[in-house]
């Protein structure tokens, strides 16, 4: 491994704390990006005359292009290194977010969210390698949990800045707010993000990649986080996407109806950190496995529940079970594998993840058309984060903690 460089060894106590702040207000730009489709879904529907099954396939759409970021950023970051990877997609990201508010139609509008989710979809593995290359290796869980946390932070921000706008302002203004990154996160990163220091070299970026994620000792751990993600995935950008929509059509006021978005995303902020602390402590799998089951019995309580105080508390509930969990399950690959192959298993994890992230809004919007409700996208919902435990349960291979 080569020298750090002057820059790298720079200031290392506050390095950590550095990178990972960096990466936490990408993380949250990326969580603002992804919820305000749900949190403007209906007036978006309205202005353009959306079906439901249309505008789930729109949200879907989007994801497509995170799924083609995740997928490609191990090899990208291998030959441009991290750094200057991670910049340059919160740049893109950012910019194709502030055209999306002067898209004249819903096909440009789906094009240029298509385009900016590649930049989405390279920033979390990113911003994962990097931070769990800096923290301390005993407070690897926690550090990465309170980086990504940024991204239900980012929904929530999402969700309040709507309450604020709509409906009496344009929704073309929440995605020009998506633009603020090229003004904030971009030059905080060229000033304060280091290189990595992990960085293979040329020789070994070629052998690394997918090999070592089907190594002996780690393939059965791997086919098992990608499936975890894939059921997790779905509900997050399922729900996400659609309980705004979905308590609005219920008579719920738009502000009302953001309100359980809100409450969605509090419960994954405030859940993901006590679980990152508990992960710590008594380890990934049972955390994640206990948390995939409160989300199935939040999600599935919700379904069948009537009163607005019990709705609010059980979309908390929820928030946790499929936002927070997904971040500890991306902070469990990130530590599983070696550093040659951080990036690469946790691209692939959230490639594979983002299959289902891509079915969410599609499969919710169809089960809405044809069911005239939520319920049973609900109780699917509840479905896989049960088989989401199981595959969690049955990993058994100690993670890489170098």
């Amino acid at each position: 491994m080569a020298s750090p460089t002057p820059r790298e060894t720079r200031d290392p106590v506050r390095r950590p704390w550095t990178v990972g702040a960096i990466c936490a207000a990408a993380v949250a730009f990326d969580g603002y990006d992804v919820v305000v489709y749900g949190a403007t879904l209906t007036s978006l529907r309205e202005e353009w005359g959306l079906t439901p099954g249309q505008a789930g396939l729109v949200g879907s759409a989007a994801l497509a292009g995170m799924l083609a970021g995740a997928l490609a950023v191990g090899a990208v970051s291998a030959r441009l290194g991290r750094r200057r990877t991670f910049i340059a997609a919160v740049a893109w990201f950012s910019a194709l977010m502030v055209a999306c508010a002067a898209a004249p139609s819903a096909m440009v509008f789906t094009a240029l969210r298509v385009a900016a989710g590649v930049g989405l979809g390279a920033v979390l593995p990113l911003a994962a390698a990097m931070t769990v290359e800096h923290a301390p290796a005993a407070r690897r869980n926690l550090a990465y949990v309170a980086m990504q946390t940024g991204f239900p932070v980012g929904g929530l921000a999402a969700a309040l800045t709507a309450m604020a706008v709509l409906p009496d302002r344009s929704w073309h203004l929440l995605y020009l707010v998506a633009g603020l990154p090229l003004l904030t996160v971009v030059p905080a990163a060229l000033a304060g993000l280091p290189e990595s220091a992990e960085e293979p070299a040329a020789g070994a970026r070629g052998r690394a990649g997918l090999a070592l994620l089907f190594a002996p000792g780690t393939r059965a751990a791997t086919l098992l986080f990608w499936a975890m993600s894939f059921c997790s995935l779905l509900f997050v950008y399922g729900a996400n996407t659609w309980l705004p929509a979905l308590m609005h059509d219920a008579g719920a006021t738009v502000t009302r109806s953001l309100g359980f978005l809100l409450s969605f995303n509090a419960g994954a902020v405030l859940g993901g950190l006590l679980a990152g602390a508990a992960a710590d402590r008594w380890g990934s799998r049972p955390v994640v496995a206990a948390s995939f089951l409160l989300g199935a019995a939040g999600v599935a309580a919700f379904a069948y529940a009537d009163s607005p105080a019990a709705l609010l508390a059980l979309a908390a509930l929820t928030g946790y079970g499929a936002v927070a969990t997904q971040t500890l399950i991306n902070g469990w690959v990130t530590r599983h594998y070696p550093a040659a192959a951080r990036t690469t298993g946790i691209g692939w994890s959230l490639g594979v993840g983002r299959l289902g992230a891509i079915a969410g809004p599609a499969v919710t919007g169809f089960i809405v058309a044809a069911t005239g409700g939520g319920r049973a996208a609900f109780l699917l919902f509840a479905a896989l984060a049960v088989l989401g435990a199981g595959f969690a349960a049955a990993v058994t291979a100690r993670p890489h903690t170098g």
